[in-house]
């Protein structure tokens, strides 16, 4: 019996283009070197005209900025570097005037060790919120030495459990100590976070969320150590531990409820879950859960599970593979996904997949929009992207990596091989390929001082990349043929052709290794068919035969100004043929 084909449900959400603001390095309104909400609101005419619908906010909440903002000491205050309240209210405001949407992020698996409910949780064994966090006492060997109460290793590195002298417990974290995990086995917490944290931002008038780590709610509370897998090690990978427990869709059903009180979609952060059907318990519209993930299949290639800075490396079919994953897995489903390759916690995708060399870089980052505006899911660009922005070069200084994963890990090395050149040298390439930091440095606005960020006198957070000069806001926009302007012309197309680039059925067409080819078909029987050369040297390809209805006459959109050779691509040429464009 054939397998039965359906065609996802048209929801705004689904239709939009959302774009990702890392508040501290987007725009400096008043020169203190950090990004604000102000800054937001100078640049939100620009982001209209990009054609972005929504706009997602990094943590702006007050915060010691231990890891930069997702450690958060009181949901409903704002970090005050970037402004105010009024601010914000200002944010929504305008947004909304524009005709574009706004969600912010939810950090509610874990707090900052400064908010007043930690603080009171760690005041006292009897504290009334000693349970809204997870403690536990300490084990002790035959000799009676004190150690954690498991060997889990946290996604920072070191061990999950920090010891509290003061009442002489150890608390669990799987991030940074300074970011001790919420016990969401409390219900009393859990109704407190759904006040502070959803209820109060969505009655101000945002438009939905982006979950953090949606799945690590819910731990096995039986604390069982985890297998030794790295025996040089005291702590042990345990991802299954402590992601996807055994209450994770009955926290999260009950957190839908409430965000069902509004017209509001969310997106979830989904790490370490590769079974598809695990993910789909998340997806499927009909469990009620979130309305799509973000799955890391593509932008962890090359990464060690558990290590993101032990590289190995990957073919293009891989990244075909993995590119198109979860096409294939939501079609003829009632689930959706994500699009993306960017976002504040990878490297660029140029630099990651493809190819920033300058004399490719352009083409590259072309190609890369033209093959995700017309994947199915709801499409999301990070800042900088729509300018083709580069990973900081090799040459960048160790002491430049500010994220809390760059200096832990390149001070492991140090540590563990007495700062051996050849041992740092290799971390400090990992470091370029993958760090977080690359994606979180000021956006490139203009070429002058500092990249038009903050002002020439003002010494930036962070700083700025050389490469501001040649990639920037000021010298794409308006100018035919460059990066900007032709994510312009992706998502003006991806709307006119909503249909097929959008919630057409994908089926994958195998070529040669080094070219995508896919194509996309709509219930009224027009097909879409895009191809894209990932390499740099010129490939030959053809029109599949089971699709007569196209021809060379029927492309559509096309990386470069002009097509000679139908079958012939250029390196990282990228080209879209629609049946019904002549």
């Amino acid at each position: 019996m054939p397998h039965q084909v359906r065609y996802h449900e048209p929801k705004w959400w689904k239709e939009s283009v959302v774009y990702e603001i890392y508040v501290s390095s987007f725009k400096d309104s008043n020169n203190d070197g950090i990004g604000d909400i102000p800054g937001i609101i100078s640049k939100l005419g620009y982001l209209r005209d990009l054609g972005v619908d929504i706009i997602w906010v990094s943590p702006h909440y007050k915060s010691p900025q231990v890891d930069m903002g997702y450690d958060v000491a009181d949901y409903q205050k704002i970090h005050e570097p970037y402004g105010s309240m009024k601010d914000v209210d200002s944010l929504i405001e305008r947004t909304h005037a524009l005709g574009m949407k706004i969600i912010f992020d939810l950090v509610i698996n874990h707090s900052s060790d400064l908010h007043p409910w930690f603080e009171e949780s760690r005041s006292s064994v009897d504290s009334p919120k000693r349970d809204w966090y997870i403690w536990r006492p300490a084990r002790y060997d035959a000799a009676g030495k004190r150690h954690a109460p498991t060997n889990w290793r946290s996604n920072f590195g070191g061990p999950t459990w920090s010891w509290d002298e003061k009442t002489q417990q150890y608390y669990f974290h799987i991030y940074a100590p300074e970011q001790p995990d919420l016990n969401w086995e409390n219900p009393d917490c859990r109704r407190a976070l759904y006040d502070t944290a959803i209820r109060f931002w969505l009655d101000k008038g945002i438009d939905g969320f982006r979950v953090d780590t949606v799945n690590r709610y819910s731990k096995r509370v039986d604390f069982v150590d985890a297998p030794v897998t790295d025996p040089a090690d005291e702590t042990q990978l345990a991802f299954h531990n402590f992601t996807n427990g055994p209450r994770i869709h009955e926290y999260i059903s009950e957190m839908r409820a409430v965000l069902d009180e509004y017209d509001v979609f969310t997106v979830g952060e989904l790490p370490n879950t590769p079974d598809e059907s695990d993910v789909m318990r998340f997806i499927s519209a009909q469990a009620k859960q979130v309305d799509m993930v973000f799955n890391f299949d593509t932008v962890y290639l090359g990464q060690t599970p558990g290590d993101r800075f032990r590289l190995q490396n990957f073919t293009k079919k891989d990244f075909k593979r993995e590119l198109t994953k979860w096409q294939n897995v939501i079609r003829d489903t009632d689930a959706w996904t994500t699009v993306f390759l960017e976002n504040h916690d990878q490297g660029r995708s140029v630099s990651r997949f493809l190819s920033d060399d300058p004399a490719y870089r352009i083409q590259a980052a072309k190609m890369l929009a033209l093959v995700l505006g017309t994947m199915t899911g709801t499409l999301f660009l990070y800042q900088g992207q729509e300018i083709g922005m580069v990973n900081a070069p090799s040459s960048y200084p160790v002491e430049e990596y500010k994220c809390i994963r760059s200096v832990n890990h390149y001070n492991k090395i140090r540590r563990q091989t007495g700062g051996d050149p050849a041992a740092l040298k290799e971390a400090l390439n990992a470091l370029q390929k993958v760090a977080r930091d690359h994606a979180r440095v000021p956006m490139q606005w203009d070429d002058s001082a500092n990249a038009g960020f903050c002002a020439a006198s003002v010494t930036p957070w962070m700083r700025v990349l050389d490469s501001y000069r040649e990639i920037n806001v000021t010298s794409q926009n308006g100018k035919k043929g460059s990066v900007l302007e032709f994510w312009k012309t992706v998502i003006r197309f991806r709307k006119q052709y909503k249909g097929l680039a959008i919630y057409g059925r994908f089926q994958p067409i195998e070529q040669h290794e080094d070219v995508l080819t896919f194509i996309k078909e709509d219930t009224d029987g027009k097909v879409l068919f895009t191809v894209a050369n990932l390499s740099d040297q010129p490939q030959r390809w053809s029109l599949p035969s089971s699709y007569p209805r196209l021809k060379p006459s029927n492309l559509a959109l096309s990386t470069r100004s002009q097509v000679v050779d139908h079958s012939s691509l250029a390196a990282f040429e990228g080209r879209v043929y629609v049946s019904d464009v002549l």
